[in-house]
């Protein structure tokens, strides 16, 4: 009993365990792995060079106050107060903006001094403050981070030539604010190129994959029972998917092929069991009727054993001539290896023609087989396939009836011909001719001899062909591959 398979067992399964679904994720994690390390690295460049700058003009205005030697009442006295509450002193006003540059002067211990009369404002004390000891931030090649009133600022000291300290201190919330919005924008465009690409994927990888889903309903088809089923070719298929689908419809015609090559074995072999069961019962019913009679002593007459003894050999005679043809026939199944040599073809026909005139001297015969004509072949096949021609003939035919054997060689194989003036064949029947036990209108003989002439020719790699027609005869044509003769 076939057991079926659900028809179309895979298809519609999709998910995340899907080679569709696993594409997709591999392909999306790649990319945002590439946005992420693109993100973080031009993020981290653009904070270096923004910072960079910022400390660059720290360290330039540093630079330049403590190379001067100048002191905190000398900057007053050379009128550069214009200069200093507009660039570096904030005034009251500019006290709520935090995004201003902060001075402040402290001494040697970090205490603020007021400048100009003015007495230190608040962020200059939180800039004093956060700064912590002058002098090693004076020391200090690069600034510090400190952090006034939540803001952070980038913070560096100069020492002056009264030993009072200038800080300095430049904002860098800005910095941040802008990194802040070049990831978010980094973000969203990645985020936006992430489900573009997971579109794409998908849709790419399923119509990539549309040969495979086609091969696993071709598989669950031919599960079923439809042999005949072929993955069909897609367009747009790389080479490698290509490639599969010729492979598995090639493998898939070669299984079908198989399996009706089994199916027709199967099938011929149970018609050979039944039509060689019904030949040999025959004979064996006949000599097991003969040997009741004898054992109930009811053949006690001398004449009539005589003659039922003759029934009986004459029975046992064909069965053991069916047994033969069997045997032969098993045989050339099995592709036997042949004995080839060099036949003198003409010879063979020579020689069949003469048993044929021996066995019916009032049957016209003529022959066409002049000189020698030698070919490579099995002895005993050959000689097989002209006596079952001949037979033929002779069983099949008035005995009146001419025949003609003829041999030759041409186009590159030799043809060997035995042709009849008799009734001839139908269409139907000249098509079965070759059929094991078909016997034209259940006439005389087992049926076997053309289907063993067959099993011999193709054994020798060759081919036979009938031709025939109601009133016309038969002519059976015997074709064989010339091969190259040995010399004797």
């Amino acid at each position: 009993m076939r057991l079926r398979p659900p028809r179309r067992l895979f298809r519609g399964r999709q998910g995340i365990r899907s080679l569709r679904g696993k594409l997709t994720l591999a392909n999306v994690a790649l990319l945002a792995i590439g946005i992420v390390a693109a993100t973080a690295v031009s993020v981290m460049g653009m904070r270096y060079y923004l910072l960079d700058q910022i400390d660059s003009q720290l360290i330039k205005t540093r630079d330049s106050l403590g190379g001067s030697q100048l002191t905190l009442r000398e900057i007053d006295s050379l009128s550069m107060l214009s200069f200093v509450r507009d660039r570096l002193i904030p005034t009251h006003a500019d006290e709520e903006r935090s995004a201003g540059t902060v001075f402040a002067a402290v001494d040697s211990r970090g205490e603020p001094i007021g400048i100009l009369g003015f007495d230190p404002s608040e962020s200059q004390r939180d800039l004093a403050k956060a700064a912590g000891d002058p002098r090693a931030l004076a020391a200090d090649s690069e600034p510090h981070d400190v952090s006034l009133d939540g803001s952070t600022y980038r913070a560096t000291a100069a020492r002056l030539g009264d030993g009072t300290y200038a800080l300095l201190a430049a904002p860098t919330d800005v910095l941040h604010q802008g990194v802040a919005k070049a990831v978010k924008l980094d973000l969203a465009i990645g985020s936006l190129l992430l489900a573009l690409l997971a579109c794409l994927t998908m849709f790419s990888v399923r119509r990539r994959m549309r040969p495979l889903e086609d091969m696993v309903e071709t598989s669950s088809a031919i599960a079923e029972g439809d042999l005949t089923r072929r993955i069909p070719s897609s367009c747009g298929t790389t080479l490698e998917v290509e490639q599969l689908r010729v492979a598995l419809n090639s493998m898939l015609h070669q299984v079908e092929s198989a399996y009706r090559t089994r199916e027709r074995s199967a099938a011929q072999l149970r018609s050979f069991v039944a039509d060689a069961s019904h030949e040999l019962r025959t004979p064996l019913s006949a000599i097991r009727g003969y040997l009741q009679l004898y054992d109930k002593g009811m053949l006690s007459d001398p004449d009539e054993r005589k003659r039922a003894w003759a029934r009986v050999l004459a029975e046992t005679d064909r069965m053991g001539r069916l047994v033969d043809e069997l045997l032969t026939l098993a045989r050339l199944d099995q592709q036997p290896e042949l004995r080839f040599r060099n036949v003198d073809l003409s010879r063979l026909v020579r020689d069949a023609a003469e048993d044929l005139r021996v066995q019916q001297p009032d049957r016209p015969v003529e022959v066409a087989a002049e000189g020698s004509l030698l070919v490579r072949a099995d002895e005993s096949g050959l000689r097989q396939v002209l006596g079952n021609l001949v037979g033929n003939v002779r069983t099949h035919t008035p005995a009146d009836v001419p025949v003609r054997l003829e041999v030759e060689r041409a186009d590159g194989v030799v043809r060997l011909c035995v042709a009849d003036e008799g009734p001839g064949l139908s269409a139907h029947d000249a098509a079965r001719v070759f059929d094991r036990f078909f016997r034209v209108g259940g006439g005389a003989g087992s049926g076997l001899g053309l289907a063993i002439v067959q099993g011999v020719v193709r054994a020798h790699g060759g081919e036979v062909a009938v031709r025939t027609a109601p009133g016309e005869g038969l002519a059976v044509t015997v074709t064989l591959p010339v091969r190259e003769c040995e010399g004797r």
